[in-house]
């Protein structure tokens, strides 16, 4: 197992070297001037240089790569181009939006997936099956933004249980902050809860029909006590695989989801940054979710030996 957990460590660092080369690299070849967007067309010459120089934009590439890698090492990401402020407070302060959003989301979701899934393999090829997968593919289907509009119709403007966007605060209290994310969380969820429920519908229909199935239920177990028992747990691998991928795509791309509830999350800090040209903040964010990613990706390698005893004894 320590082996196996150094052997997937090893290739997280190389993964993140490797992108933060990328994001640095595709970030700036971007064209135009950040010094020159913020100064306008009529800048002069000499100011101009004046605030390359401010902004570290004069020193060689390669330095400059270094000295961002570097700081963000310690924890410094730079000060943003636009608002003169650490980056690292900006991150910050939209991160305690995007977490618990991201992880709203991924909890409403595999509390819908895992039962529907459950329930459809179950009652595979009767009426219920078709159902679930009939639902699956329409939230597969249809968009989240979509989603997210008819949520707002239905639970914000006619039922008027929720706000139709913005963010409460932590200072608000708990319950003011899980009220304003509902919305936003479920539009999220949907989608990723119908892709789930099939890979956990499939999943268990795999191993519904592999020999040791067979051989418990002759043994003389039900069908529920072998589906609970045995088959559950060896499904859960593929299921693992989407659950990691699910956590990352909600923490880093639910940019259209922020802008319709108006949330000020990291998605919508990249996007305002983009906006602005100032790249700093666009390396620092990218290079979070990335890391984010990878790191998730890396405890899904890790629960795969937990619930998988031959990748344990692998050397």
């Amino acid at each position: 197992m320590i082996g196996y957990a150094l052997r997937r460590l090893a290739s997280l660092i190389a993964s993140l070297v490797v992108a933060s080369l990328v994001i640095f690299t595709v970030i700036e070849i971007i064209p135009g001037d950040p010094a020159a967007y913020m100064l306008g067309m009529n800048a002069q010459p000499d100011t101009l240089a004046a605030l390359r120089a401010e902004l570290g934009l004069d020193m060689p590439k390669p330095q400059r790569y270094l000295t961002w890698v570097g700081g963000m090492l310690r924890g410094d990401f730079g000060i943003s181009y636009t608002y003169r402020t650490p980056v690292s407070r900006m991150i910050a302060d939209r991160l305690w939006v995007s977490l618990p959003l991201a992880i709203y989301a991924l909890v409403l979701s595999t509390a819908i997936a895992f039962p529907a899934g459950i329930y459809a393999a179950s009652r595979r090829g009767k009426m219920a099956d078709v159902t679930v997968m009939g639902a699956t593919q329409l939230g597969v289907a249809v968009p989240n933004f979509w989603f997210a509009m008819i949520l707002v119709l239905v639970f914000a403007i006619n039922l008027g249980w929720f706000s139709a966007g913005g963010f409460a605060g932590w200072d608000e209290g708990y319950w003011a902050v899980m009220r304003s994310l509902t919305l936003p969380a479920l539009a999220l969820a949907l989608p990723q809860a119908a892709i789930l429920t099939r890979v956990m519908r499939s999943s268990l229909l795999d191993m519904l029909g592999e020999d040791f199935i067979r051989t418990a239920r002759a043994k003389g177990l039900s069908a529920r006590q072998t589906l609970w028992r045995h088959a559950l747990r060896n499904a859960m691998i593929p299921v693992l695989t989407i659950l990691g991928l699910q956590f990352a795509f909600l923490l880093a791309g639910s940019i259209i989801i922020e802008q319709v509830f108006s949330l000020p999350g990291l998605g919508r800090l990249v996007f305002q940054a983009i906006s602005a040209r100032d790249l700093i903040v666009v390396e620092s964010v990218v290079m979070l979710l990335v890391f984010a990613v990878i790191t998730v990706n890396f405890a899904v390698d890790l629960a795969y030996a937990l619930v998988d005893p031959r990748l344990r004894a692998r050397r």
